[in-house]
Parts: structure tokens; sequence; C-alpha cells
């Protein structure tokens, strides 16, 4: 199974690390898929608003909701991110180098959210890169039967798998 996942420490890294790794990718002239988060601070210094940008060139979907300054639920727009989810598929099914999911997250660990367009890209033989926290790592192991290979929070290993990725793809039968 050609998928692996990162764990970086501090809040937001992964999606740095991710959103990085994918516009270095591009200008390598990768065919890539998926979705990083680019997250919007507020100007009340409040929560951030979580907005995706899709691969390769967007757009741009904000997938939180505001719920009001006393609310204390989840904010993932459900609609939003299924919209994302959609748009990712008809990408996938066009065929790509990669498959990058910001994250893991509780409706992937329920199998929603983008939980159905990383079984369909692996049954496409695109290798998939997501990004993963601690809440949702053990209902990820079990998706991928423990077959997923961690890697570092660092781009230079992000990118030494994927080549790797690239180099068995194109290796002569």
């Amino acid at each position: 199974m050609r998928i692996a996942y990162t764990i970086a420490p501090g809040k937001g890294d992964t999606d740095q690390l991710l959103y990085g790794f994918a516009r270095k990718a591009l200008t390598r002239g990768h065919r890539l898929c998926g979705a990083v988060q680019v997250n919007t601070e507020t100007c009340d210094g409040g929560l951030c608003d979580m907005d995706v940008k899709l691969l390769p060139d967007g757009p741009v979907i904000r997938i939180s909701q505001s719920l009001g300054p006393s609310a204390t639920g989840c904010r993932l727009d459900p609609e939003a991110l299924e919209q994302a989810v959609g748009l990712v598929s008809t990408e996938v099914a066009k065929g790509a180098d990669l498959l990058i999911v910001n994250k893991f997250g509780k409706h992937e660990a329920a199998g929603r959210g983008f939980r159905p367009v990383i079984a369909e890209a692996l049954s496409l033989d695109i290798p998939v890169l997501v990004g993963l926290n601690a809440l949702n790592k053990a209902a990820f192991m079990e998706f991928t039967g423990d077959l997923a290979q961690a890697l570092p929070a660092d781009e230079a290993a992000l990118t030494a798998w994927f080549d790797a990725q690239i180099a068995e793809r194109n290796a002569p039968a």
C-alpha cells in the first residue's frame, strides 16, 4: 500500500508542512491533487477560519463555520468538506502523481470525508500522503491495516518518500 502519514508537533505545523511540500512538488512539475489547509487568522484574535486549498490550483474552500463567540462545539462545516471531497474525487479520477489529504480527522475516522477518496486513489495506484493527529491515529491505522508508513515532520523526508514512489512507479516492469 502506497500511503504515508506525518504528524507535526505544534498546532498548525502539519498544515504548513504539507502546504510547503505541495508548493515545491508542483514547481517540480508533479501532478498533485487533494487538499492542503491554509487557515485565515480572524481580525478579533479568536479562532482562525479553516480553509482548504484544493490542488493543484484551487479553489480555496472555507470548511469552518462561525458558531458564535460562546460556542464550544465542532466548527467544521460538513457540507463544505463534502464539496471539497467531491472536487478532489473528480481530480483523482483524472490521475495524479500524489494525493495529499490535509488531515485524517473525525469525519474520516467515522468513514466519511476524504476516506473514500483515499481508498479510490490507492485503488488507482496513486500514492497518498496524509496529515494526522494523535486523536485519530488509531482509526487511521485500522483503516490502513497498519500498512501506512510514518514519515518525520520534515519536508526533506516527505520529498524523499514521494521521490521513491515516483521512481517505483516509473521502474521497468
